[in-house]
């Protein structure tokens, strides 16, 4: 956010907060420094600040300016809904609060955190960590990643107590299937994002990579209508799934002579001259440049779809099926 749209916003919140009655637009417009004098900029203008008012929580009203006239809108804030009751917070529990909010600074959740900090700093509260901002010198402050395009629908659902549908591909199988949850939560693991909670077509508990959710997750259920059991323990739930003895794979890959030094390290059967479908055309047009056949043991289809793929032309996958549907995706994506 640039210095102008800060000085400006804080200034809209300082005008709202200190009336008791609704301004119209025109009067903010000329008790605010900032806004242009043309109509259509201002309303543009005033329009986006009202929605980013919101997003940080601030309790923007709207309501009539007069009780018999309901055609001329006014805004305020009121105070008692703006201001936090008094908290006592130890020190290292307003440090803890303020890391977890720079943590997610670049994520999703991006919008509450600093909202969440507006309103400590707002009741008097110092969220800065003593030397916090040494340690960012350093470059070793805290992030978290939100890559997957699931994390943002599936953490709504979870908010919001309502189910979803969506199409996931599972470990070993060539086809998504349908899916719809009840999520109880969604739960970071060793770098990896997992949404756990009710399968309603199986009736039974069940935890979901978000890497492996394929295309849009939609809301299938109207907010407040799922129930999270008092007991649920989502990050034991998920802990358990993964602590879970990985089902052992075999892959058949084709690997250029002098590439995939990475892959052959763990390779159980000696080089051969490949005879299967799924070798360029030209693998076999010269005895001097034969293509080696290998297998390579793996456990989770998606990160060994991602190490294939990141070797290009230089590999191919001969089997299984699903692992070479997997690395397809992902060489297309990233043409596309």
């Amino acid at each position: 956010m640039s210095r102008r749209k800060t000085e400006r916003l804080l200034s809209l919140v300082v005008c709202l907060l200190s009336t008791r009655r609704y301004l119209t637009a025109e009067q903010i417009r000329q008790a605010v420094a900032g806004y242009p004098e043309q109509p259509e900029a201002f309303k543009r203008m005033f329009e986006r600040d009202k929605e980013e008012l919101r997003e940080l929580g601030i309790p923007l009203e709207t309501g009539s300016l007069s009780p018999t006239d309901g055609e001329d809108i006014g805004y305020r804030v009121e105070r008692q809904a703006y201001e936090l009751p008094e908290l006592r917070l130890e020190p290292d529990e307003a440090a803890v609060l303020g890391l977890a909010a720079r943590v997610w600074r670049s994520a999703e959740l991006a919008g509450a955190a600093a909202g969440a900090l507006l309103k400590l700093r707002a009741a008097g509260i110092d969220t800065d960590e003593p030397g916090a901002d040494t340690d960012v010198r350093r470059g070793i402050e805290p992030r978290v990643a939100t890559t997957e395009p699931a994390f943002g629908p599936l953490w709504q659902a979870v908010r919001d107590r309502r189910s979803v549908t969506f199409a996931y591909r599972a470990a070993g199988r060539s086809e998504p299937q349908a899916r719809e949850l009840e999520p109880w939560g969604v739960v970071n693991r060793h770098g990896r994002w997992y949404v756990a909670g009710r399968d309603r077509g199986r009736d039974a508990v069940r935890v979901f990579r978000l890497s492996r959710i394929e295309g849009d997750v939609r809301f299938s259920g109207p907010p407040g209508s799922i129930t999270v059991p008092p007991d649920a323990d989502v990050r034991e739930v998920v802990r358990t799934w993964d602590s879970a003895p990985a089902q052992e794979h075999t892959a058949v890959l084709r690997i250029r002579p002098g590439a995939g030094y990475g892959l052959r390290r763990y390779a159980t059967a000696a080089p051969g001259r490949p005879d299967a479908p799924g070798v360029p055309d030209d693998a076999d047009s010269s005895p001097t440049d034969p293509w080696d056949t290998l297998t390579v043991p793996y456990s989770d289809t998606g990160r060994f779809a991602d190490h294939v793929a990141s070797f290009g032309a230089d590999v191919v996958v001969a089997d299984p099926p699903d692992l070479r549907d997997a690395v397809i995706r992902r060489l297309k994506g990233v043409l596309a």
